[in-house]
């Protein structure tokens, strides 16, 4: 186990509400793939509602549109096979369908103290300093990462 875990934050502002059959896809697949998260190699923990089940019902600032996906994830390996290497793929080529085509940086990574939960707004603080100063050590991308240490990430 390493002392630092990386936490992920992605962003999307919704096409239709949740409940329009447009959403359809994307609310299926919520659970199944909520569930592949949850028991994939290096997951430590997601942002979920009171019931447990998704964030969907969290909005910053009172925003019905926006969803907010946050995860914390013991590696950069981990959170890339989970996302890229897994059925969860299938979702991201999909977003479109599901969310408007963002003009700024949706996703943003960082390096976070094991045993540390960070909170959305953290969270959001963490994407508005990427998309004001681009990648650095507090706020990167899968593009350009950082270690743990503060030193760019070999790609």
């Amino acid at each position: 186990m390493t002392d630092h875990h990386l936490a992920q934050l992605n962003v999307g502002r919704l096409r239709r509400p949740l409940d329009a059959l447009e959403s359809a896809g994307f609310v299926d697949g919520l659970k199944p793939i909520n569930a592949l998260a949850d028991a994939s190699p290096g997951f430590v923990w997601r942002l979920t509602d009171e019931g447990g089940q998704d964030a969907t019902s969290i909005h910053p600032d009172d925003d019905d549109d926006m969803i907010v996906n946050l995860s914390v994830w013991e590696s950069r390996q981990a959170l890339w096979d989970f996302t890229y290497r897994s059925d969860h793929l299938e979702y991201v080529r999909r977003r479109r369908e599901w969310f408007q085509r963002p003009a700024e940086p949706i996703m943003v990574l960082w390096w976070v103290p094991a045993g540390h939960i960070p909170s959305v707004t953290e969270a959001l603080a963490r994407l508005t300093r990427l998309r004001e100063t681009g990648p650095s050590p507090d706020a990167f991308t899968f593009r350009q990462p950082y270690e743990p240490d503060g030193r760019p990430a070999a790609t």
